[in-house]
This record gives structure tokens, sequence and C-alpha cells, in this order.
């Protein structure tokens, strides 16, 4: 899971484009960088670090330019070596960067045919540098000394042709503009708009809506699943389908627990997705008391995400809704951080309870999944420390029991609280007093409500079945130990060598 942010603007982009980051930053809080450029050469920086940390003002001074694109990352294929930190450029073509959000489930024979074939060496394990050499050579054989619209959607071609899984893509042609791309099946979410200015347009794609809402632009609409969207440095816009077959499969969890509430994918209101999401539980949770009064005396959210579902759901349940955890926003996300020690210390930093929301009373903790669970038995803990009499959990999201190949870093399946075992054993196994999941089929619905066109959504991590097809048991057991945590710890100790801001020069 990443951010990405691409800026064709008529005045300088650097602080529009670390604004646009940070507005995404819950899409990464591993690696954060930007390329600019005015048309002659290009400057970028990139670190791992948050935007804040890795962009500072004599960084921002040289990041000149009225074209740009930017990433935010969490490492979910290769390793968290700033090294391979995005944007990530190449000298040939014209010099190409790209920032990229999703994963290649074929990076490991593009790699091969990229060295056989193309002549082309791929220094990093990122699948990113492997996307981002395929559309280079593919750009390299259109044999244009400037490459024109045609040029560069034939280049996207052949990616759609080359590449299979989820991605959604930036890319800075150095001197020539900006072209964004989303896979064939639409899994990754991508969006463009636009903002009126003295001689015409700006425009932007991002990741999510809100980058478009905070900096004064104009959404358009979602990128079309195999479309790409380039705009050239004079601003000029032009799109096109370069993919033969397409539907739209967007990615579940993204309405569960990425996406910010406040965004707009596919036509989906995050937000109202959740409030549905929410009503569905509490006919759940009605069920579990077959029509019987129920003894559930406090809702109580586990923030964030959980807040959203929970509101409803305390409504359709007629009882009160109460603020019972207190969040430390410094902490990053638990079901990503390697070893189970680092985890469980996370969780205590992460939250304190108010202990007049729990005493003597039945509560109902709500989030918006359970992955390791981790996070909830220590809060379930938490909740009994504070004086809870009875502890139930409802969970927004079904059971989570196959590993994510689509760009989410998550545990592999034996690390899955849910794997191998009923709901009453994992209700057990973190504390509860009763547990409560999502139906599949409800969460469905209440993403597809809010956009009736939508045919299917990518759901993997909860069904196992994987829309592009391409999946097998060697492939899910070689992601297994690639992101165990002992794979996750031996990566950590690698050196990250900071990356300054460095002159890219077009060699077209």
């Amino acid at each position: 899971m990443c951010g990405i942010v691409g800026l064709v603007s008529s005045r300088p982009v650097n602080q529009e484009l670390y604004d646009a980051l940070t507005v995404l930053q819950h899409r990464g809080q591993d690696a954060a960088g930007m390329v600019t450029t005015d048309g002659q050469k290009a400057q970028m920086r990139k670190a791992n670090g948050l935007v804040r940390d890795v962009f500072e003002q004599h960084h921002m001074q040289r990041l000149a330019g009225n074209v740009g694109i930017g990433h935010v990352r969490y490492p979910t294929a290769g390793t968290s070596s700033s090294a391979e930190a995005q944007p990530m450029y190449v000298n040939s073509p014209y010099g190409v960067t790209l920032a990229h959000n999703g994963n290649l489930t074929n990076s490991e024979k593009l790699k091969a045919d990229l060295f056989r074939e193309d002549m082309r060496h791929v220094n990093t394990s990122s699948d990113s540098e492997v996307l981002l050499n395929v559309f280079a050579h593919e750009l390299q054989v259109q044999g244009a000394h400037s490459p024109t619209p045609d040029h560069v959607f034939n280049a996207v071609q052949g990616v759609h042709r080359r590449c299979r899984g989820a991605y959604a893509a930036v890319a800075m042609i150095i001197g020539v503009g900006v072209v964004a791309f989303r896979d064939p099946l639409g899994i990754r979410p991508l969006v463009f708009g636009r903002r009126e200015n003295e001689h015409g347009f700006d425009y932007l794609v991002a990741s999510e809506s809100v980058a478009l809402d905070t900096l004064g632009f104009e959404k358009l609409r979602d990128v079309a699943p195999g479309e790409a969207v380039f705009i050239t440095d004079e601003g000029e816009l032009h799109t096109r389908v370069c993919a033969a077959e397409t539907s739209l499969n967007p990615c579940i969890f993204e309405y569960v627990y990425l996406a910010r509430p406040d965004s707009i994918i596919d036509d989906i209101s995050v937000y109202k997705s959740r409030l549905r999401m929410g009503e569905h539980l509490a006919d759940r949770i009605m069920e579990r008391y077959a029509g019987n009064d129920h003894d559930i005396d406090v809702v109580v959210p586990i923030p964030d995400t959980g807040r959203t579902a929970a509101l409803p759901l305390s409504h359709k349940l007629n009882v009160k809704y109460r603020e019972g955890f207190i969040k430390n926003r410094y902490v990053g996300r638990t079901f990503i951080m390697p070893g189970q020690s680092q985890r469980s210390r996370s969780v205590r930093q992460k939250f304190n309870a108010i202990e007049l929301e729990f005493k003597d009373k039945n509560v109902l903790l709500v989030d918006d999944s359970i992955v390791r669970g981790t996070t909830n038995q220590h809060i379930i803990q938490m909740a009994r420390e504070a004086g809870a009499k009875q502890v139930y959990l409802a969970s927004a999201a079904p059971p989570v029991r196959f590993p994510n190949v689509y760009g989410i870093d998550m545990p592999t399946p034996d690390e899955f609280v849910a794997n191998g075992r009923t709901s009453e054993e994992v209700a057990r196994a973190i504390g509860a007093d009763w547990l409560v999941y999502q139906e599949l089929e409800d969460l469905v619905e209440a993403a597809h409500d809010g956009n009736t066109d939508i045919q299917r959504f990518e759901c993997s991590v909860f069904d196992g079945n994987y829309v592009t097809g391409d999946i097998d048991d060697v492939y899910l057991e070689r992601l297994s130990l690639h992101r165990s945590d002992r794979m996750k710890q031996r990566r950590d100790v690698e050196l990250n060598v900071d990356q300054t801001v460095i002159e890219l020069h077009n060699h077209a």
C-alpha cells in the first residue's frame, strides 16, 4: 500500500506536492520521495521517514519546476531500505521517473526478461523498479526523438501486455510530461482532476480524491481500468484506454481500512460505505441474541477506522456510543511491524483507556478488521483492567485468512489470528467474551450500494479468490517466506543510505 501523486501546474509544484503527500501519509509512513523538473533537468529527494521529516527547507528550495511526482511508501515488495524509496529513475530514454502503488505478481519473470531480452538491469528487489524499466523499454522501442501522446499510450499498452497484478502508477518523462495509468482490473485506486489557471488548467493525479480536495482541484473522474492519462508539460490533457480487456475490481480493503473516510473511490464514498458496514454489523449482533434484548451497555470504537462503523451500529442497537480509548497518533500501524514483542509494546504506547467509560459495564468494542489480533488482545485486556464486566468485539470486516498479493503488506497466513480458527476460537485467543464478524456478502453490499455498476470487488484476503488468476500455492509459499517476521527483521538491519536532492539530467 502506497500513495502516489503527479502534478502539472502553471506555478512551482514543490509545496503542493508536499501538501498532497501529507494528505496521503496514511497510505505510507515508511518513506517519502519527490521529483520535480523545469523541463530541462530534474531534482529528486527521497528517504525513509514521514513527509515532514524527509523534506526540509533546503530540500524544498532545490526541488524547482512546474512538473513533478511524489510517493509515500509502505514496503510491500522488496525491503525497507531507503534505496527502494520512490520515485525511481532511469536515464534512458529521455529520463523517466516512476512512483507505484500495488504489486506485480510476475515481477520475477519480468526481471529476467528485462535482463535477457531488453538489456536492462534492475538494481533493487523492488517490483516498482521492474515496472519502471518495463515502461521505459516500451517507450524506447517507439523510437521517437520527442514522444507524442500516441507513443506514450503505445508504451502503456506494452506495460499492460507484459505486467500482471495490481498497479496504479504515475511517471514523469523529463521535458515531455506526466503519465498516470491503472492496471486493467482497476484494483488499486487512482483519480485525476483539474484547476483553472490564467492560461488553461493545472492537472493533478493521486491515489485518493482527498488530495484533489486539499489543493483545490475539481475531480474529473477515476482513472478507468487499463486507462492512461497523459498531461504534457504545457498542460494538455490526453486520455486513452490502453488495454484490450478491462473490468473494474476495486480492492474492498480500501473501503474497510486503507483509504481516508473523506475519499471518494470509484464513485463510492468511503465514509458512507463504512456507515453501511456498521448497520449490517448491528443486524448480525441482533441475530446473535435471537430477538432477545441484548445486554450491551456501551459501544466503544477502536480508533480511528472503527469509529465510522460504530456510530450507526450503536444507533441501531439503541446503545450509548462513547470514546473509550485515546490514540497516540505517532505510533505506526501494528499489523505491519515485524516481531510480536515490538507490536505488543506499540499497542500499549498507542492506546490509553478512559476508565469511567468501562467500569462495571458490558462493553462492545468495534474494530474495522482483525488481522493478527495483537491490537485487539491488548485492547480487550485494557478494557478489563479499566473495570469492564464483559468485553465483546465486533469486526466490520470478515475474518482475514488469506495473504494480500496486490500491494498490502499483510503477514503470512499462519500469523493471522483467524487462520484455522472459528469465531469462537478467535474470541478465546484474544480474550473476548464473544466475537462477531461481518459477513462477506454484507461487506460487499455496503460498498456496492455506492456504485451499482461495479460487478466485482477484489476480496482475496477474505475469500482467497485472486482476480488476476495467476496465483498458485508456489507463489503464496514464496510470499510467506518473504513476509515472515524473521525475514523482515533480517531486512531491517540493512543500512539505509540517505538520498539528498539529486539532479537528474534529460539525456534525450
